[in-house]
């Protein structure tokens, strides 16, 4: 007798291809960026909701009445009929946050059932990593036979990862970087969150200073070109362009469009040169779970968080 299985995706893209490629179990979709914006620890909550509309709303422009997570996340309250649960999700910072938070969510459900992983990202043969919805019908179903099942000690780590993202101190995901498991992207991924935060010096994050070398060194054309650049030359992100506009709106004073492309200003190249911390001129001021990225800059010859000094008591 087969086993009853439902599957949680990182997306409608991913959904509707497993569909196409007759995936005929009940999917759960899961439609949320918890990589940015407040969080709380505990998911299926009023308190959560409530922050996650209103920082929608305001950084993202989407309806409050929109928001449906919690009606997505409904199958989670009757999975007695299920033998096993597939986590689809791929490499990334954006998928990891998501992924930690739905196995924090199913342990604050109690749901004990078996948990497999199937992870994109790294394809032999190929050069690049790849999103899930970017795998042959054949890969796709080699992903699936090779699923990983996630034991405790990856559970707990899942949920430990949660608190402490939710949570005040960032600088906790340092000995996790090193740690074995069966998320083997969670090392590049912590990393990459950590140099999310500005850098001590220029005040850039890793990715606002990526953006502002890809200008200087390619021959973007547009606004538009520019968010191509940033989604093919992001790393562990996985961000989409609307995360990436919004970021590059943020450094509006350190580039402008001339009639053939593309080129930064005076304040653009001080950036990179690292003459000033321009942290509070950018005020990129989003959440990152429990904390404002504002309030702390990495340093990168200590390899951690320091707290602002314009923020300490």
């Amino acid at each position: 007798m087969s086993k009853i299985a439902l599957h949680i995706t990182n997306g409608d893209s991913l959904t509707n291809y497993l569909r196409e490629l007759d995936f005929t179990e009940d999917i759960l979709t899961w439609r949320e960026m918890l990589c940015e914006g407040p969080t709380v620890p505990l998911i299926d909550s009023e308190e959560f909701y409530n922050k996650r509309r209103l920082f929608l709303a305001e950084y993202y422009g989407i309806n409050p009445s929109d928001y449906n997570l919690s009606e997505s996340i409904a199958a989670l309250n009757n999975t007695e009929e299920y033998d096993e649960i597939n986590l689809w999700f791929e490499y990334d910072l954006f998928c990891h946050i998501n992924l930690i938070a739905v196995i924090s969510l199913m342990h604050q459900k109690e749901i004990s059932k078996p948990l497999y992983l199937i992870c994109s990202g790294r394809v032999e043969g190929e050069k690049d990593l790849k999103g899930l919805p970017e795998l042959s019908p054949e890969e796709i179903n080699t992903h699936y036979q090779n699923r990983v099942l996630l034991t405790k000690g990856d559970i707990d780590l899942a949920i430990t990862l949660w608190r402490t993202y939710c949570g005040k101190d960032h600088n906790i995901f340092k000995p996790y970087i090193t740690k074995n498991s069966n998320f083997k992207y969670l090392t590049n991924c912590l990393k990459a969150h950590l140099k999310r935060f500005p850098n001590q010096k220029t005040g850039l994050s890793a990715i606002e200073e990526n953006i502002l070398k890809l200008i200087k060194e390619k021959n973007i054309k547009s606004e538009h070109h520019l968010l191509g650049y940033c989604l093919n030359y992001q790393g562990y992100y996985g961000f989409g362009d609307i995360q990436f506009r919004r970021m590059a709106n943020k450094l509006i004073n350190f580039f402008e469009a001339t009639e053939e492309k593309l080129i930064l200003t005076r304040k653009g190249h001080e950036a990179l040169l690292g003459e000033h911390n321009l942290a509070l001129e950018i005020n990129n001021d989003i959440c990152y779970g429990g904390i404002s990225r504002l309030d702390y800059q990495f340093n990168i010859s200590e390899n951690k968080l320091i707290k602002t000094v314009s923020h300490v008591n």
